[in-house]
């Protein structure tokens, strides 16, 4: 009898909290996060296309960035009722709290306010946005023009990847425009959200502040809360960072920092808390956390030299980088940005960081980023300094790497080829573009 009572106590504990069965009834935390979600998506969406010179609807919203989103919140943010302002978007999600709210500010882009918050002022001032645009010129394929229109049209029509959602692809070569298509609703002053992508960026921005001087790579990244005499976090350097191999705790797969990005929390109070729990450079771990950090970090040298200003030089007028609701940067995914946008900036690796006969990156710095050091993942591609590896793939030049980002989003820089690939995506949960594939087929169209 003990036997049957001692299972049947088992049992209950492998309830939903182990077995890790979704509740019935979301928590409010849940739905807290589900309206975050959609206020800052929604907000993005409609006012940095409005900035770039485009339009979005709500409708375009929910049937592409909305779609197919974290399982958890999926129903909720097709469900819950949008408020769209001139300058904020709310979104209900309970009777007795204060709706979720983004609020944008020109060339800042839109953040997500913390939970409860009324209307009141958060006192940022509006960013400049760049003005300056490198306009992409078209200029004749040098290769297999049929063979290339064949894979770009597959992007579009679901070839490398069933129920995937291509919005974009842009191919250069040899720094001019030779391939371009958007889905229907999108175009070429159609921002998306760059999600990790956004950490590439984090990378070249970081490499800026490096060629100016004022960023040393190799030394402890300069976290205040680190300072402290005996605190073992105060070894992790800028370069462990960028390497995904800070040794800090992450307690999901690429440390999801979704009270973060949509729980208003800031990246100041939340980023610079996990414990370590393994030497510095001597494991892997894909973590936002290490992007969020490696920025923080370089905070100092925004005064001077925001984002925007290297947006601004490279061209990438319709780019915005976003932060959280008290100034910090969320370099780790929160950019958006256009397909051509994304191609100015793969074309600055093709030229080994030189912009019209400038250097805006440090000699070597590509070869730097391209570098894969100490743990690897598993998976099939490797890693470098904010930037992936194609150290796997048979067909593709060694010296190719990529910036990858959630829901499909894919930089692919092939400098020894002079070639760069963009593709966009919306990409449902579960759903994946084959991104490899589909370089493989582009470059040997231009072989």
């Amino acid at each position: 009898m003990r036997t049957l009572i001692l299972a049947a106590a088992v049992a209950a504990l492998a309830g939903p909290s182990f077995a890790q069965t979704p509740p019935a009834q979301p928590t409010p935390a849940t739905r807290a996060m589900a309206a975050g979600y959609k206020a800052l998506m929604v907000c993005g969406a409609l006012n940095n296309a409005e900035a770039a010179g485009g339009g979005r609807t709500v409708e375009s919203v929910e049937a592409n960035e909305l779609l197919g989103v974290y399982p958890e919140i999926d129903g909720l943010v097709r469900e819950m009722p949008v408020e769209v302002a001139p300058t904020r978007v709310s979104v209900g999600w309970d009777e007795a709290m204060p709706p979720r709210t983004a609020l944008y500010s020109a060339g800042r882009g839109c953040q997500i306010m913390p939970v409860g918050w009324r209307s009141i002022s958060v006192g940022l001032p509006p960013q400049p946005a760049a003005e300056n645009r490198n306009d992409l010129l078209p200029r004749p394929v040098d290769g297999d023009a049929a063979a290339l229109s064949q894979a770009v049209d597959g992007a579009l029509a679901d070839r490398y990847g069933e129920g995937v959602n291509t919005t974009a692809v842009v191919v250069l070569q040899n720094g001019g425009l030779i391939a371009e298509a958007y889905a229907r609703g999108f175009n070429v002053d159609t921002p998306q959200r760059t999600w990790s992508v956004a950490k590439s960026l984090a990378g070249t921005i970081i490499g800026a502040a490096v060629q100016r001087g004022e960023v040393d790579v190799n030394a402890p990244a300069a976290i205040a809360d680190w300072g402290r005499e005996g605190d073992p976090r105060g070894a992790i350097t800028l370069d462990n960072l960028m390497r995904m191999a800070s040794g800090l705790t992450s307690d999901t797969a690429g440390n999801r920092t979704d009270a973060l990005y949509f729980g208003g929390v800031g990246v100041d109070e939340q980023a610079t808390t996990w414990p370590l729990i393994a030497p510095p450079g001597s494991r892997y771990r894909y973590a936002n956390n290490d992007t969020l950090l490696a920025v923080l970090s370089i905070a100092p040298t925004f005064r001077l030299h925001p984002p925007s200003e290297l947006f601004g030089r490279l061209g990438m007028s319709d780019t915005v980088a976003e932060t959280d609701w008290r100034g910090n940067y969320v370099l780790s995914s929160q950019v958006w940005s256009t397909a051509r946008d994304l191609a100015r900036f793969g074309q600055l690796y093709v030229d080994d960081g030189v912009l019209n006969g400038e250097r805006i990156l440090p000699e070597g710095w590509r070869d730097y980023v391209s570098r894969p050091s100490g743990p690897q993942p598993s998976g099939e591609q490797g890693y470098g300094a904010t930037f992936w590896l194609f150290d796997k793939s048979d067909g593709i030049p060694a010296d190719a790497i990529s910036a990858n980002g959630n829901r499909g989003q894919y930089v692919i820089i092939v400098p020894s080829r002079n070639i760069v690939i963009v593709r966009r995506g919306e990409d449902p949960a579960g759903k994946r573009f084959d991104h490899i594939a589909f370089t493989r087929d582009v470059l040997a169209a231009l072989d």
